[in-house]
């Protein structure tokens, strides 16, 4: 791969970086420079690669009944997806019908519709028999997102709830029993979602939004 990329070594790159016989023009990279940043990234991409074949091997539910409710959601709403959540709901269809994990990330401004795209996949799931988690980071946007899930999606008969720290010890109680027998398809929660007592009684799908506000321990 060096030879082709025509990169130098890594011992003489370091050696120029540190002590270079002539510096670079303005705003351009020395050989050296690029082939210690070529290292960095390709040490990344092979990790990531390796990670992603240890998924393919594991095992996970595949959800193929189909997406007649996701596409019900859709249709139900006063306004068209945008071209970008159409393409990104059928990469993610297509990763829920397959029996491996799923792990991917969704990224888009404030506004673009990673939420809905998040509900119709939860409309997938349900379809299949499965329960869906979001998991937020505070309280207020897990409030948002209950209210929003609640009008959506209560008509196409998909059960909603939300699980946070501030409700009752009575509604805790309830939502836990309810996680645990089935009754509901998808819970809207905080890191109160990941206690030890919350127990789920078919979870297939979980989404974690702003996953940079977790720990890692916490989004694994």
């Amino acid at each position: 791969i060096r030879l082709k990329l025509k990169l130098p070594n890594l011992r003489s790159s370091f050696m120029d970086v540190h002590f270079p016989k002539e510096f670079p023009k303005e705003n351009e990279l020395s050989a050296s420079i690029r082939r210690i940043i070529f290292e960095e990234f390709f040490w990344l991409e092979l990790y990531m690669a390796l990670e992603k074949m240890g998924i393919k091997r594991e095992q996970a539910p595949a959800f193929d009944r189909g997406r007649r409710l996701a596409d019900a959601l859709a249709a139900s709403l006063p306004f068209q997806l945008t071209n970008a959540q159409k393409r990104v709901f059928d990469e993610i269809f297509c990763d829920l019908k397959i029996p491996h994990p799923m792990h991917r990330l969704v990224q888009g401004d404030v506004g673009s519709g990673k939420t809905l795209v998040a509900f119709m996949s939860a409309c997938v799931a349900k379809e299949s028999g499965y329960q869906t988690a979001i998991m937020v980071p505070t309280e207020i946007l897990a409030e948002q997102h209950y209210k929003n899930a609640q009008k959506l999606l209560s008509p196409l008969g998909v059960r909603v709830q939300l699980l946070v720290s501030q409700m009752s010890a009575k509604e805790h109680r309830q939502v836990r029993e309810e996680l645990a027998n089935g009754t509901i398809d998808l819970v809207i929660g905080t890191h109160a979602l990941i206690e030890e007592y919350v127990i789920f009684h078919n979870l297939g799908l979980v989404v974690i939004d702003e996953q940079h506000r977790f720990g890692v321990e916490q989004r694994n």
